[in-house]
Parts: structure tokens; sequence; C-alpha cells
């Protein structure tokens, strides 16, 4: 009786359940790859895989047999690219598989591709994740704006209160920002939305 092969949305992306999935003898070389790297952290947002993360895109095995990884960046200029290609090429080589990795720009991420598994962690974490829905509306043709400050409708992690305000557009890292909840005071990081 042979195992039936999985497909990528099914591989479950933490590590206890990898080694378990490398086991399999009918899983091919794509999918052992696709196991391990979407397993592989953010180094700015540890809590998240780049798979719950959105930015691993593709893994392809070539005809020579060589494994390649596409990821993308969060925006451009992203310091945190250089370290997940790293890790991703360690990780592969920590189970055999040599690996590279290219950056693929289109079709640009969004924070919508953060995975409901990812937005938990965030919140688990103590960061806000960022709305989910807002950047998928796309536009054909001349878009429409209007100037003016923009309100993000921004909940607590920490006690779920929607009382909240900006303290800063600028955290830690370029894609968060930094907020207050009025009701615990707790201050938190918010994901904000691209």
């Amino acid at each position: 009786m042979t195992t039936p092969r999985l497909t990528a949305v099914e591989v479950v992306g933490h590590r206890g359940e990898v080694a378990d999935y490398l086991d399999r003898e009918s899983s091919t070389l794509r999918e052992r790859a696709y196991a391990v790297a979407r397993t592989v952290t953010d180094p700015e947002l540890p809590m998240l895989t780049l798979g719950d993360l959105g930015v691993l895109r593709d893994v392809e095995v070539t005809d020579d047999g060589e494994v390649v990884l596409a990821i993308t960046p969060t925006y451009s200029g992203c310091p945190a690219m250089a370290a997940m290609r790293d890790d991703l090429v360690r990780s592969l080589g920590e189970v055999g598989i040599k690996a590279r990795v290219r950056v693929q720009l289109s079709p640009a991420w969004s924070t919508d591709w953060i995975s409901e598994r990812g937005r938990t962690a965030l919140a688990e974490a103590g960061i806000s994740p960022p709305r989910h829905g807002v950047a998928t509306t796309r536009h054909t043709g001349p878009v429409p704006i209007t100037l003016g400050v923009t309100r993000r409708s921004v909940t607590c992690p920490q006690c779920g209160s929607a009382a909240t305000e900006l303290t800063s557009e600028f955290g830690p890292t370029s894609c968060k920002a930094l907020y207050r909840c009025t009701d615990c005071l707790e201050p938190f990081e918010h994901v904000k939305e691209i």
C-alpha cells in the first residue's frame, strides 16, 4: 500500500510535523523542500513562518534536480530578504537538500497573504495583526484619491479593546507602527496594511 501524496496546501508547516512528513516514501523532492521551507521563520517577526507570512511563493525542481525557492519581499528594500535567503538555504541543507533562492517581485506581496494561523500568532505575541482584505482592491484605469488623515481601526492584542491610539507611524521595523490602548494603557505594535 502506498502513502498518498500531499499537495503543498496539505503540508503542515510546524517543525515537529516536518520530520514525519519527510519520512513518507512517496513524497517528492519538491514536497520535502516545501515542507521544510515553509517552516523557516521571518527574522523580524520570528513568530511567523515564511509560509504563514505569505512570502514563500514557489518551490520548483529543475530538470537537473536543483531546488529553486521563490520568495517575495514584504516591501521594496526589506532588509530581512538576505536573512530569509540564508535561513532557507541553511534549513534545506540541514536535511540534505541543496537549494538556491530567487526573488519574485510580481505579484507584489500584501498583508492579505498572511494566513489566519499567522494572524493568530501575531496576536498571541502581542502584535496587532493587519486587517484582512484591505489590500485586495485592484483598480484598472484612474483611481480617485482623497488626501487626509488615515485612521486605522486597530484592536488591542492585550485586552481586545478598539480604544487605541497611534503613538508613532514608525515602529522597530518599517512594516510596523506603534499604538497604545487607552483602556488597558498597554503599548503594542501593529503590522501595517500593505
